[in-house]
């Protein structure tokens, strides 16, 4: 019996889930399994991943072979790097607390690289949002500008023929001494 470690897709239509699972290679992808170590899920950024790594690791020196995409994850969440430290300690390289130290060295190496890209893409979607609202506004100043002018002509208009009508127009005191200079 060959033994899969591999994906189990759940999920409606273009929001797959997974399940990462141990199963026979002669299963259906979404059929029975072994035993379930983790879940999967590529929607999210960066992606989620929830992984038993011991039980992965114990499947792993079992002889299970990892899928492709598997072993990426294994690898990401340091599986396979645990099972490799686990064969320095069976071949007595070091001991086995050396084997967790370096472990634990690695895994907060990792956690802060996660959190960087997370703060990184929270500052990235900040900056998006931020350079948005400066477009919108200079689309907004545009705007004004051009009804502004097509205001200001009109209102330049009447007051050029409010001022052409006043220095055109006789005033008051014309318009009294013309007729009496008729009537002479």
């Amino acid at each position: 019996m060959a033994v899969k470690i591999r994906l189990q897709r759940h999920g409606r239509k273009g929001r797959p889930f997974y399940h990462i699972v141990i199963a026979d290679s002669k299963v259906k992808r979404d059929g029975k399994f072994i035993e379930r170590i983790g879940s999967y899920n590529p929607i999210t950024n960066p992606a989620t991943i929830d992984l038993d790594v011991d039980k992965a690791v114990d499947w792993l020196q079992k002889g299970a072979q990892p899928t492709n995409t598997v072993r990426n994850i294994l690898s990401y969440k340091g599986a396979l790097l645990k099972k490799h430290l686990m064969g320095g300690v069976a071949k007595g390289a070091f001991d086995e607390a050396e084997a967790e130290k370096r472990f634990n060295e690695w895994l907060e190496g990792k956690e802060k690289q996660i959190s960087d890209k997370k703060s990184g893409l929270s500052k990235k979607a900040e900056e998006e949002k931020i350079a948005k609202l400066e477009a919108e506004k200079k689309v907004a100043e545009k705007r004004v500008a051009v009804e502004e002018p097509a205001q200001e002509p009109e209102n330049e208009e009447v007051a050029a023929d409010a001022e052409a009508t006043e220095t055109e127009a006789p005033s008051s005191e014309d318009v009294a001494s013309e007729p009496a200079e008729d009537k002479e």
